[in-house]
């Protein structure tokens, strides 16, 4: 899902290689004798994995070529993000009876990931992909970040788009811990109590001159009073983060990958059986047999297809990129759709109305049954 225009060999040796480094080898193929049952068994078992491992990568590769493929559909596939309303997908594609599920006003995505992510410069490429402003074209939505020695966003960001619509919002947020308890702390209160822009994300773990900072800037900054509810989760990461994290020896560097599992893994994430979709940036700057081994490790360490679930999005400008963009929102807000929650049941009124005429009635009876009875005795 990149913005390379080619038709490439599926099977070149450069891919190969690549392929090679990516998939763990400790299953390799047994120099015994092969008419012994263990180590025919375990050829058995290594040619299996080695045609699994040329199968994933085949379909992630062939997802690029698909997306060239479509480019003459962008404006169709535009049109139709365009014109998507709250849980209307939903009941066009699977009949859904909205009636009984909480429709939101605007379907909410939270945006999550690592410092250094590009979370910001998401927002901004799908505004530019959705919409032709000229006046905004030259501006960007959300504050991006050049310095990575800071977190870039420490107040949350809501960005309808299109702007002004009744369509979905985009919450941009702070960049995650290297604290795991104080992510799920922070996504636990998102999750359950909804978001509002301009929130303020304090820390614990923060400076003391920056939590001074933040309290002199939020002073200045409001937040809304509404809250929203997430409806979906877009997991952000660096592409070229997580190839250094896969490649590398250092320790420090291999814990990319592993803050970026634990986060994701989180049930606080899900809905229902839907995880977050996953989106790589920074792919403009590795190549292609890079960006396909990337995806393939993702999809790995999370659990999830690459070739479905995991999209890359490059800084680029150009029709595949915006494709790309438009097919990974799609992903979003059908999956936002089909987990819409349900209203509450309210108590059936009926039958308290019922029980309480009868004990009414039974209350009459026994008042008049005892003055009959009464009655009857001071007669005789």
């Amino acid at each position: 899902m990149g913005g390379y225009t080619f038709s490439p060999p599926l099977h070149s040796t450069e891919e190969k290689s690549s392929l090679d480094q990516n998939f763990p080898q400790s299953l390799s193929i047994s120099s015994g004798d092969d008419d012994d049952d263990e180590g025919c068994s375990h050829h058995n078992v290594c040619d299996a994995i080695e045609k699994r491992r040329l199968k994933v990568y085949t379909e992630v590769l062939k997802s690029y070529e698909e997306l060239q493929c479509r480019l003459d559909r962008l404006d169709e596939a535009k049109n139709k993000m365009l014109s998507y309303k709250p849980s209307s997908w939903a009941k066009k594609a699977r009949g859904m009876d909205t009636s009984v599920y909480n429709v939101p006003n605007k379907t909410s995505l939270l945006l999550i990931g690592p410092k250094g992510s590009g979370k910001s410069s998401l927002v901004n490429k799908i505004s530019r992909a959705l919409e032709d402003n000229v006046f905004l074209s030259g501006n960007e939505m959300a504050q991006v970040s050049y310095n990575s020695t800071e977190d870039g966003t420490y107040f949350v960001g809501g960005y309808t788009i299109p702007s002004g619509s009744g369509s979905f919002c985009l919450y941009d947020t702070r960049s995650l811990s290297i604290d795991l308890s104080e992510n799920l702390k922070m996504l636990k209160r998102w999750m359950t109590k909804g978001v509002r822009h301009g929130e303020l994300i304090k820390r614990k773990s923060d400076r003391q001159d920056l939590k001074a900072q933040l309290r002199c800037n939020a002073r200045r900054n409001c937040p809304s009073s509404q809250f929203a509810a997430i409806n979906y989760v877009i997991f952000v990461v660096n592409g070229l983060s997580v190839l250094e994290s896969m490649d590398s020896v250092d320790g420090k560097k291999k814990n990319y990958s592993e803050m970026i599992a634990a986060n994701f893994k989180s049930p606080l994430l899900s809905f229902k059986d839907d995880r977050p979709v996953v989106v790589v940036t920074h792919g403009d700057l590795l190549s292609l047999s890079d960006r396909v081994r990337v995806r393939i490790y993702l999809g790995q360490l999370l659990g999830v297809p690459p070739a479905k679930q995991i999209f890359d999005i490059p800084e680029n400008n150009d029709p595949a990129t915006r494709l790309a963009i438009v097919d990974m929102l799609t992903y979003c807000l059908e999956r936002a759709d089909w987990n819409l929650p349900t209203k509450k049941r309210e108590p059936f009124v009926g039958s308290e109305a019922f029980y309480f005429v009868a004990c009414l009635v039974l209350a009459i009876y026994i008042v008049i049954g005892t003055s009959g009875s009464s009655t009857y005795n001071s007669y005789y």
